[in-house]
């Protein structure tokens, strides 16, 4: 099985250097690293770069907890290919075999745009039989790749599959089992076992009856899945697109969950999101309110009523704070019906 790691960088190379270390340590062979720098203005290419060449130092993280997974750092240079978006998209070039490919997308195309330029590059080889989606923001451990590789191989039927992440700065608090619950009257999800200690002892299959979709921070997907039902909606930019996707491809594909697949993340490290409003930044908020409604018009248009009454709250929780502004821009938000 050939598997593609698609991984979108947008100003955060520290962050994406620290997640290569330790995937360039997977125990399955057959794979090959997709960065995607979505027109980033820190040099977050050319640090990459500047690693993969062995010519920058990788200093570890800032905890211990994941030195297991980094060090000693992996051996450079390694072999890499760079592309801007147009060449990738054409399968680059079909006689460079580089485990680690560069993608200059030219600018930012958003979560699901940036994942895209990754699925056109694997498609265009036609040697893909599974993608990995993976947020630059992570840690991975070794097995965790071929977990989730095993997990969908033993399911016939399943067209995606998540995994188990842990929070980066508390280990043993779980962001979600593989995904999450959605309620479409208040346009929210949550994530399974939120904030739950992590013990290793899941019901994987209550898991999987209870998902509604796999978290985006590390998602499988199949290459069957692709080819029927499609790449990313790229209307949102951020956020909804895993719901999306699901939707699209609903009573075909079952979701499926390797629980010892193990991702540290570190959540929201690029875009401020957060689940205490004072924290939350703009773009979090814009994205949000916009795409709950695009979202829930495009799926769930008889539950539009309630879903204003919540983004309603959402408008006074934030003349709350202070933050007229925001306050201001989520109710003209409404007001378009998130166009």
């Amino acid at each position: 099985m050939n598997i593609y790691i698609i991984v979108v960088n947008y100003n955060g190379w520290q962050d994406t250097v620290e997640c290569l270390e330790s995937v360039f340590r997977s125990d399955y062979s057959k794979y090959r690293v997709i960065v995607c720098d979505n027109g980033s203005t820190d040099n977050s290419l050319q640090q990459i770069e500047a690693w993969a060449e062995g010519r920058l130092d990788f200093t570890g993280s800032a905890s211990s907890n994941f030195n297991q997974f980094q060090f000693p750092p992996v051996k450079k240079p390694l072999n890499f290919a760079l592309y801007t978006q147009e060449t990738a998209e054409l399968g680059g070039d079909r006689g460079n075999d580089a485990q680690l490919v560069l993608i200059r997308c030219g600018k930012n195309l958003g979560f699901a745009g940036g994942n895209n330029v990754g699925f056109r590059y694997a498609l265009a080889r036609d040697d893909m039989d599974y993608a990995w989606l993976l947020n630059n923001d992570t840690v991975v451990r070794p097995d965790a790749l071929s977990r989730m590789v095993d997990r969908l191989k033993a399911s016939p039927g399943a067209g995606m599959c998540g995994a188990t992440l842990l929070h980066y700065h508390a280990p043993q608090k779980v962001q979600a089992l593989g995904g999450a619950l959605y309620c479409k009257w208040f346009a929210l999800a949550w994530h399974l076992g939120r904030w739950r200690r992590w013990g290793n002892k899941v019901n994987r299959e209550k898991v999987e009856h209870l998902t509604d979709y796999p978290v985006g921070a590390s998602l499988m997907v199949s290459r069957r899945f692709l080819d029927d039902v499609g790449l990313m909606c790229e209307d949102y930019f951020l956020y909804f697109e895993e719901i999306d996707w699901v939707l699209r491809g609903k009573g075909r594909y079952k979701i499926v969950y390797a629980p010892e697949s193990i991702v540290y993340h570190k959540v929201g490290a690029s875009i401020g999101t957060s689940s205490n409003p004072a924290q939350k930044s703009e773009v979090c908020d814009y994205y949000n309110a916009r795409n709950r409604i695009l979202f829930t018009r495009r799926f769930y248009p008889e539950a539009l009523p309630t879903v204003y009454l919540v983004l309603l709250g959402t408008v006074f929780s934030r003349l709350l704070l202070g933050q007229w502004k925001r306050a201001g821009m989520i109710f003209k938000i409404m007001l378009e019906g998130g166009a």
